[in-house]
């Protein structure tokens, strides 16, 4: 890709997996698709082949996570909140990253979204649009892209909803890609083989 956001990315990467280890012994982000490679790593490289600064949130103690991450060419901040849910990690990055025009929301256990799809978020987002999300066949997917005048009440989320409240209140510019992708993570140890 040749294009370039000017908005941050910020990868959020401070889930539990439960659904894919309820022992908690193995982090679904570091488990390996077919090609070896780290899940959170391709989500993190996917993201940064459109927006040149990413930060991504990680809960306390996930050190291995973090090099992962910063191997992969992430900024790393460690959320004191995660336990408390997907909204508090997103704050955290938003509140880290204040000066952004705008931000990029993508998930760390999506690893297979195509770059033209994050382009294709980017675009409107970069010129102006306060809120892009993609669609594949009616459905909202990730990442969403959010402007300015989301920066207060992203900064303000808190719990596990994370920016749903944001969706109930304003209409999403809604980006129609040919891209399942948009619609897949990785919840359980057989998502892994399907990509």
């Amino acid at each position: 890709m040749t294009y370039s956001s000017t908005a941050t990315g910020i990868l959020l990467a401070a889930g539990l997996g439960t659904r894919f280890d309820p022992s908690g012994l193995h982090n679904k982000l570091l488990a390996t698709l077919p090609g070896g490679t780290p899940v959170v790593f391709q989500s993190a490289r996917r993201l940064l082949s459109v927006v040149s600064d990413v930060i991504a949130v990680v809960r306390p103690g996930a050190d291995k996570l973090a090099d992962v991450l910063n191997e992969a060419g992430c900024d790393v901040i460690f959320s004191a909140d995660a336990a408390r849910g997907m909204g508090a990690t997103l704050a955290a990055a938003v509140r880290a990253t204040a000066e952004a025009d705008g931000w990029i929301v993508a998930l760390g256990d999506m690893p297979w979204i195509e770059p033209a799809t994050i382009e294709a978020v980017a675009r409107p987002l970069d010129a102006g649009a306060a809120l892009v999300a993609p669609s594949y066949r009616g459905q909202r997917g990730h990442p969403v892209g959010f402007g300015m005048a989301h920066r207060a009440t992203l900064a303000a989320l808190d719990g596990d909803a994370g920016a749903r409240a944001i969706f109930a209140t304003a209409a999403p510019l809604l980006i129609e890609v040919d891209d399942p992708n948009v619609l897949r993570d990785v919840d359980q140890p057989g998502d892994l083989q399907q990509g």
